[in-house]
């Protein structure tokens, strides 16, 4: 039985949850208040790159069960159910902006004259349902119920956990919301992964304490590469034999120049900030924005010592621009940060990635040159430094890259290859940890 959904807001999740779960058969409507972004996506157009989200967004657009608008109204009269995947984005003291959140909430108490289920989808800060709630009872004429259903997707495999999720979790207090939730949600879970029923508090707080987990994870292991060099260790060896162990598993122990994206360095600052507004330190999620914020350019004193102190006038190519592969994005992304530090220091960038060109192209203008082909930087620069691991680049033309570079030496933020295959090569090589 089909069911009728609005989406509120087309940016990432928006957009990955209208497509998915118009495949699943039910009738949805985006909505998003940029007019010519509506017009694209009417167009077929997916506005954003995420492996095979084409195909589907395609797919449901013929088939009628995918459609865009740019007014709210027609939103709520169509959908039953009502997904909120707006920008929370990060105010000045770190914390969440809820102001698109509670404006369209605001907006649906006025407008709403029949039961509605409204879902939080954003990632949004403990107490969010409660002023949602309180938004729209300020004015609503009809019933509803608000629900907290975070997100759990990885940028590059964003459809697949979406249609095969490990879990859901639903945060409400409402019988009559979760029975519809679930009846929504069922496809999705035919091989027996749960669908997770708590307090919308709970399920607002589980989306942050994985993230900022999965963050402080990495950032652990960046630490203990930062350590290896000093003792001679090797840090692949040491992630092998700590991943090897079920309690701590093998996932997110690569080191590298640090974490970046959309979510988790908005998510910690915001849990951290939540903390400090009830008197509570996050002491351990502290450490882990200062060490990332410093290990996005730990590649930085290294160049510099091998050109002797002096950058000016160096040509420098960088491979990986996105924060990480299979996306063509670059919020937060290291490269940001590396790319900065080498032209304050007089030295010139250019600059290839498979997807995210034109987004770094937009941030920064003409201070960078970007080249068509992977090798096309490396003509006449002194040195090539890695930023993000695309498969294009853990199996170059060695013999190439050297004849094009006027220095054999690479210095390798994601650590891609084999410390001594690559020296025998003839290469200088520095990763981290090794």
């Amino acid at each position: 039985m089909d069911m009728k959904i609005a989406v509120i807001g087309t940016g990432y999740v928006g957009l990955v949850t209208g497509t998915c779960l118009a495949e699943t058969g039910n009738e949805v409507v985006c909505v998003d208040i940029d007019a010519a972004k509506v017009q694209r996506m009417k167009n077929g157009e997916v506005p954003i790159y995420e492996p095979h989200l084409d195909v589907l967004f395609e797919r449901n657009i013929k088939a009628g069960r995918l459609s865009f608008t740019t007014s709210l109204d027609e939103g709520l009269a169509h959908g039953e159910i009502i997904f909120l995947a707006l920008p929370t984005p990060e105010d000045e003291d770190g914390s969440a902006d809820l102001k698109y959140v509670l404006g369209v909430a605001d907006e649906i108490g006025k407008k709403i004259t029949s039961y509605k289920v409204i879902v939080d989808k954003s990632t949004v800060p403990v107490g969010t349902s409660d002023k949602v709630k309180a938004a729209i009872s300020k004015n609503a004429k009809s019933e509803f119920d608000v629900v907290s259903n975070p997100e759990f997707l990885r940028e590059g495999f964003a459809v697949d956990d979406f249609l095969k999720p490990e879990r859901i979790v639903v945060g409400s207090s409402s019988d009559r919301a979760t029975s519809l939730m679930k009846k929504l949600y069922s496809p999705f879970v035919r091989s027996g992964n749960p669908i997770i029923i708590m307090d919308e508090r709970s399920a607002e707080l589980t989306k942050y304490a994985s993230n900022a987990f999965l963050a402080t994870k990495i950032t652990f292991m960046n630490e203990i590469a930062n350590y290896c060099e000093l003792v001679g260790a090797d840090v692949d060896k040491v992630r092998i034999g700590m991943g090897t162990d079920s309690r701590i598993g093998k996932r997110f122990l690569f080191p590298g120049i640090g974490y970046g994206g959309s979510c988790f360095p908005k998510d910690v600052k915001a849990l951290y900030k939540s903390g400090k507004d009830e008197n509570f330190e996050f002491k351990i999620l502290n450490s882990v924005l200062e060490v990332n914020k410093k290990q996005k350019t730990i590649l930085i004193p290294r160049i510099e010592t091998y050109f002797d102190g002096n950058l000016e006038g160096k040509k420098i190519a960088i491979w990986g621009l996105a924060f990480k592969p299979e996306t063509d994005d670059i919020r937060e992304a290291p490269s940001l940060d590396i790319i900065e530090a080498l032209l304050e220091k007089g030295a010139s960038v250019v600059a290839f990635d498979p997807e995210a060109m034109s987004n770094v192209q937009n941030k920064l203008g003409n201070q960078i040159e970007f080249a068509a082909s992977m090798y096309k930087p490396l003509e006449g620069a002194d040195a090539l430094v890695i930023c993000t691991e695309w498969s294009i680049f853990r199996t170059p033309d060695f013999k190439k890259i050297k004849s094009l570079l006027k220095n054999p030496v690479i210095f390798d933020g994601r650590n891609l290859y084999e410390v001594n295959e690559i020296k025998e090569l003839g290469y200088e090589y520095f990763s981290i940890g090794r």
